[in-house]
C-alpha cells in the first residue's frame, strides 16, 4: 500500500470512498455509527483534502484505506485525563480511519497508523492522540498493540453518534 496525502482534485474519490466504507460496514458488529454526509461530513472531507490532513493508502490504483491528521479534537478532551497538559500544537489527532472491508486483515490499518506516528515523530510533536467508539474492540486491540495506551473514557457528542462514550488514546513520543 501506498500511503500519501489526498490531492484536492480527489475530493470527490475520498467522499465516494468513506460512502462505500459504510456501506461495507452496514450490519457488522463493529460499525463505527458513520452516517453517509453526516460523519464524516462533506465540509470536513474536503476541508482535509484542501488543508492536505487527509491521508489515502492505494493498492492497485484504488483507495484502500483513509485517515485525517491534524490538531483538532472534540471538545470531550479538555476534560480528560491526559497524563500531560499539551498545547495544540504539541500533539496530533488521528481521525476517520478506516480501512475497507475489501482489503482487511492484510494489515493497512497498522500501515496508517505507523504512518501517523512517524509524521508525528518528524514534526517534533509529544504525542499522538485520538478517540475511539467504546466496544469498538478491533480497533481497541490495534491501537493498544501499537503502544497506545487508553487514558479516560468521556461522554462526546458527534453527529452520527449522539451522545455516547467514547475511550480516549494517547501514544507519548519520546
Amino acid at each position: 500500500m501506498i500511503i500519501r496525502k489526498a490531492e484536492t482534485a480527489e475530493y470527490d474519490a475520498v467522499r465516494a470512498f468513506y460512502h462505500s466504507v459504510i456501506d461495507a460496514m452496514e450490519g457488522r458488529p463493529y460499525h463505527p455509527m458513520w452516517q453517509k454526509d453526516i460523519y464524516p461530513a462533506p465540509e470536513e472531507l474536503r476541508a482535509a483534502t484542501e488543508d492536505q490532513t487527509m491521508y489515502i493508502g492505494l493498492t492497485d490504483n484504488r483507495i484502500a484505506a483513509a485517515m485525517v491528521i491534524n490538531h483538532k479534537y472534540n471538545e470531550g478532551y479538555c476534560d480528560a485525563a491526559w497524563p500531560e497538559k499539551l498545547r495544540t500544537n504539541e500533539f496530533v489527532v488521528i481521525h476517520m480511519l478506516c480501512v475497507h472491508s475489501d482489503f482487511t486483515g492484510n494489515g493497512f490499518a497498522k500501515q496508517l497508523v505507523a504512518y501517523a506516528i512517524h509524521l508525528a515523530r518528524e514534526a517534533g510533536m509529544k504525542a499522538v492522540r485520538l478517540d475511539v467508539l467504546k466496544g469498538n474492540i478491533p480497533a481497541e486491540r490495534l491501537y493498544e498493540a501499537m503502544g497506545f495506551r487508553c487514558v479516560d473514557t468521556v461522554k462526546m457528542f458527534y453527529e452520527d453518534t449522539g451522545c455516547v462514550d467514547f475511550q480516549l488514546y494517547e501514544l507519548e513520543i519520546a
